[in-house]
């Protein structure tokens, strides 16, 4: 099967959701600013949640980050739904990446109360349970998250294997799928130890963001590939035929 017959059966999304996904890749990545906006950041053992905290300086760049994330994966992911071939685990893999964008917007609109990692009494209240809704919802909205872009990566990876489609996604996927659940397996176990889970955090985050480049790859890639035969296509009809010329000395 070649690689203009895959691209027209899998279909191929508009230019803007492809370039949506790759936005999303580089705003879901807002802890990097943490240098510069908050003052003596834990990235050793501080949660990445705990930038956009309510009582954290500047907390609304990473809170709009998320949302913005969440707001441009939504429409991607539904315009791919729309306007590509639906089979079964295409349709799944993008419902997923659709909730892990409705998820992360989640994060934005109920951020933590304070940072536990660098407040003592924040740390007290929330072991009291004396904490707001937001605060306590938040640890929902961050694992759907990172359970839906694993879901979703895992999904798109079958069919691109099974259906014969995007091929980047066929070789890459499975093996980044993989990472994102050994990394929140390294997470989960060195937040219960106490230790090194921010930088295991954001690396975490940074395979998110790399989820999120592959899918926009994929897809830019089955553009690139169904082009020339569109174009190819086009010029034949554009062409005009050309009228045999009579041999010399007939009249016509």
């Amino acid at each position: 099967m070649g690689p203009g017959r895959r691209a027209t059966e899998a279909g191929t999304v508009p230019a803007f959701a492809v370039a949506l996904l790759g936005m999303a890749a580089i705003t879901y990545a807002s802890f990097v600013l943490e240098s510069l906006l908050s003052p003596d950041p834990d990235v050793v053992n501080g949660y990445v949640s705990e930038l956009s905290a309510v009582d954290q300086p500047d907390h609304l760049v990473y809170d709009i980050g998320d949302f913005i994330t969440g707001a441009l994966v939504i429409i991607a992911a539904a315009t791919a739904l729309v306007t590509l071939r639906r089979r079964p685990w295409a349709e799944a893999g993008w419902a997923f990446l659709l909730m892990f964008g409705v998820a992360t917007i989640g994060d934005a609109s109920f951020p933590l109360d304070c940072a536990t990692s660098e407040d003592t009494a924040c740390a007290l209240r929330e072991r009291a349970g004396k904490v707001s809704f937001s605060h306590q919802f938040h640890s929902v909205t961050s694992a759907t998250a990172i359970t839906c872009a694993t879901v979703a990566l895992f999904a798109l990876s079958i069919a691109a294997r099974r259906y014969g489609w995007w091929p980047s996604l066929a070789r890459w996927g499975p093996p980044l799928a993989v990472a994102n659940v050994l990394a929140a397996i390294v997470v989960t176990t060195l937040m219960v130890v106490g230790v090194w889970f921010g930088i295991a955090q954001r690396l975490q985050i940074i395979i998110l963001c790399l989820n999120l480049l592959l899918i926009a790859w994929a897809l830019h890639a089955d553009r690139r590939a169904s082009t020339p035969k569109i174009g190819r296509q086009a010029t034949r009809r554009c062409t005009p035929s050309k009228r045999p010329e009579p041999p010399a000395g007939t009249m016509q």
